[in-house]
C-alpha cells in the first residue's frame, strides 16, 4: 500500500507530461508547476504584451489554487513557492498579482529566470503545502 495519494482536478489543466498535478503524503502536498493553460481548452491564455503577461500570471495562480483545493487545502497553506519567468522584468507584476492569491505571512519563495517554458508560457508556479491537522 502506497502512502502517496495522487491529487487530480478538472479545475486545472491535465498533466501534459509524465507527472501528476500533485502528490500528497500525510499533511504535505507537492503541487506540480502550473503554466497559464485554460483547463477547459488546454490553450495558453494571454500573450507577451503587459496585459497578456498579467493574464498568464493570474491563470497560473488560479490553476495552482485549484490543485491546492483538490488536495484539501488552499494557497494559504503554502510553505514554499517556486516561480519561473522567461523575463525577469515581470518580477514586479508577479509580486503585485501574487498578493491577490496569498496572504501574509507569505510562504518562502524563489523566483527564477528561465530560457523557456512549456507551450511558450512566460510564467510557471509550483508550491509545497503543509495542510492543517
Amino acid at each position: 500500500m502506497s502512502i502517496r495519494e495522487i491529487v487530480s482536478t478538472t479545475g486545472a489543466p491535465s498533466a501534459i507530461g509524465t507527472y501528476s498535478q500533485a502528490v500528497r503524503v500525510g499533511q504535505m502536498v507537492w503541487l506540480s508547476g502550473q503554466i497559464p493553460l485554460d483547463p477547459e481548452t488546454m490553450t495558453l491564455v494571454g500573450d507577451n504584451t503587459p496585459e497578456g503577461i498579467a493574464m498568464q500570471i493570474h491563470q497560473a495562480f488560479r490553476n495552482l489554487a485549484a490543485v491546492a483545493e483538490a488536495a484539501g487545502g488552499s494557497l494559504n497553506d503554502a510553505v514554499k513557492v517556486n516561480l519561473y519567468l522567461t523575463d525577469l522584468s515581470h518580477f514586479g507584476k508577479v509580486n503585485e498579482i501574487m498578493a491577490n492569491y496569498f496572504v501574509p505571512p507569505y510562504p518562502a519563495r524563489a523566483a527564477v529566470g528561465v530560457a523557456s517554458l512549456p507551450r511558450g508560457a512566460a510564467f510557471e508556479a509550483e508550491a509545497v503545502l503543509m495542510l492543517p491537522g
